[in-house]
């Protein structure tokens, strides 16, 4: 009989060897050894970390006049109070960008300012400062663009606003371009003369750090701006930022916040989505809340979603949570559609070509998902195109550690606009450039080692049988409310001694552990599992830890997310 294949990659966690003086803050907050070793390996890695995790949040939160460009940031919005100066606020049409924006509107509104959000049309002015976001600011006479989560590519936007009489204050989290654009202010945690201890802000993490810092030392101000912390984190969770040292203490206060006293807009978000505010964490967050907001900016307008998170009005909040949830379901199913499209294109790629690289006439805003899946299905990056309208734009997802931001700033000059992260990128280009771009793309990609075509699974921990017990759990188990997911734990020298299948795909085991058995179930690998697995047979596992009442009684299971055969973990462990 064949041997179970893993269907994920595993992905052992680093030997870490903690100070004493790191051991000394862990015990002091109740964690363990074991437990300091798998927040060590998510990136916990000193007593700020802690201290943001299980500390009071508000300790975790550095002073935002640490950020560069923060004082001038603060004078030149200071004098725009004085002068009675209108501002507008532009924030990208994703779930960061979108939060970022309710936050610093809200803030600067708390100012005395007349401020006025703009959200771009993805298709008609994509990503970045447009300028028909400059032509609309003079056109109503405001003298003051507050950007959020873009801007810091935007050189002739910002060069035309300048040209206008417009002052534009940049707050962004994205890397530095080699030519800066010519603002009156730039806020970014990457600038070079940055001192700011947390370079991983997203760009509503950015915007709340500005807020704190327009509120200053008055005590209404302060609370009125905490309040904003449930925005910074929806958009930190969505934008998919280190949630380590002070990105945890915001989400920490986000969600407090999103679950004692939500927003009107917020509220009614989550009464569409069916989420009760109690259960609200950062997997519904990511999976249920940031879709919503993101649906309506890929079907191509995004004003609703920023009308929701700024209205106070829950008639008005309810009636643009309905439209989100009905964009969000057209989302879905244009998704599908295109997908499969994109699958069929994706067959006639050579198996051995290093990217995958499709074009076709679909939607601007669908295009970053279908190559997210793409990558994911091939274990190879992938570069969806769109050739709808001119110029055509492109969206990458990565896979394997090849660094896209990097490969597109190689090749500028092929681009109209580009930018991004490591793992994902967009551009936009001339539709004639486009053998160029996929030419040179390709060749960069082909001087990189071919990854593993499955997707990675991180363990948190590795253990053998006899050591998963209760005590174990109860150790994981303080990170209960500090946000964090339960840890993944690889667990060796188990045996199988009963294999059943249960209602909606998923498969029961009972494994013996020495002298003991313990229950584990496989939620949705019931195809793929059920040939491979047979009584006796040895196995190692990747499974959360949980505890199951019956009864009256109590009862370790293992929630298990990848099996393999007995030494995988000890293979994977010699070869790391």
């Amino acid at each position: 009989m064949p041997e179970p294949s893993p269907r994920y990659r595993w992905i052992l966690p680093e030997a870490v060897d903690p100070s004493p003086e790191l051991l000394d803050q862990a015990a002091s907050r109740g964690v363990s050894r074991r437990l300091l070793a798998v927040l060590a390996g998510r990136g916990h890695r000193d007593g700020h970390s802690l201290a943001a995790l299980f500390d009071e949040p508000l300790a975790g939160l550095h002073p935002p006049e640490w950020l560069p460009g923060a004082a001038d940031f603060k004078a030149r919005i200071g004098a725009a109070r004085r002068r009675g100066e209108s501002v507008m606020v532009f924030g990208d049409f994703d779930a960061d960008g979108l939060t970022g924006l309710a936050i610093l509107v809200r803030a600067l509104r708390m100012q005395g300012l007349d401020v006025a959000p703009y959200v771009p049309r993805r298709l008609e002015e994509g990503h970045g400062l447009s300028l028909a976001a400059v032509a609309r600011a003079k056109e109503e006479g405001r003298t003051v663009i507050v950007t959020v989560d873009c801007g810091i590519s935007s050189v002739a936007e910002v060069r035309a606003a300048a040209e206008a009489g417009i002052d534009v204050l940049i707050t962004d989290h994205h890397r530095i371009p080699a030519a800066l654009p010519p603002a009156a202010v730039i806020v970014d945690p990457h600038l070079p003369d940055s001192i700011y201890p947390n370079p991983h802000l997203s760009g509503s993490g950015v915007a709340f750090k500005l807020a704190q810092l327009l509120a200053g030392d008055d005590p209404t101000l302060i609370q009125d701006t905490l309040a904003l912390a449930g925005l910074a984190a929806v958009g930190s969770i969505a934008d998919v930022v280190p949630l380590i040292g002070e990105n945890r203490a915001i989400v920490r206060l986000g969600l407090a916040r999103l679950v004692s006293m939500p927003s009107a807009g917020m509220a009614a978000l989550l009464s569409q989505a069916g989420v009760a505010p109690e259960r609200l964490d950062l997997e519904t967050i990511g999976y249920t809340i940031a879709p919503r907001l993101n649906a309506v900016g890929r079907m191509g307008d995004a004003d609703a979603a920023a009308a929701l998170l700024l209205t106070d009005d829950a008639e008005e909040a309810s009636r643009l949570a309905a439209t989100l949830q009905s964009a969000n379901l057209e989302r879905r199913e244009l998704t599908a559609s295109v997908l499969a499209e994109a699958r069929l294109r994706a067959a006639e790629v050579p198996p051995d070509a290093p990217v995958i690289m499709v074009v076709g006439e679909w939607p601007v805003g669908i295009i970053g998902l279908v190559a997210g899946r793409l990558a994911e299905e091939s274990g190879r990056p992938a570069v969806v195109v769109s050739s709808a309208a001119e110029p055509w734009r492109a969206s990458a997802r990565s896979a394997g550690g090849f660094d896209l931001a990097a490969c597109f700033d190689a090749m500028g000059d092929v681009f109209i606009r580009h930018g991004g992260h490591a793992a994902a990128a967009g551009c936009s280009l001339a539709g004639e450039r486009y053998p160029d771009f996929r030419d040179r793309l390709l060749a960069l990609a082909a001087t990189l080692p071919r990854p593993d075509p499955r997707p990675g699974l991180r363990l948190d921990i590795v253990a053998g049988a006899g050591s998963v017990d209760y005590v174990l759990l109860r150790e994981m188990a303080r990170l209960d409310g500090s946000g964090e997911t339960p840890p993944l734990v690889g667990i060796s020298g188990l045996r199988v001694a009963r294999v059943r299948p249960a209602r909606g795909g998923h498969l029961q085991l009972t494994l013996r552990k020495e002298r003991e058995v313990i229950d584990g179930i496989c939620f949705g690998r019931a195809e793929d599992l059920s040939a491979t697995l047979h009584e006796g047979q040895a196995l190692d596992v990747v499974a959360r830890l949980a505890s199951r009442a019956f009864a009256g009684f109590e009862s370790l299971q293992l929630e298990i997310r990848d099996v393999g055969p007995a030494g995988l973990l000890a293979r994977a462990g010699s070869a790391a």
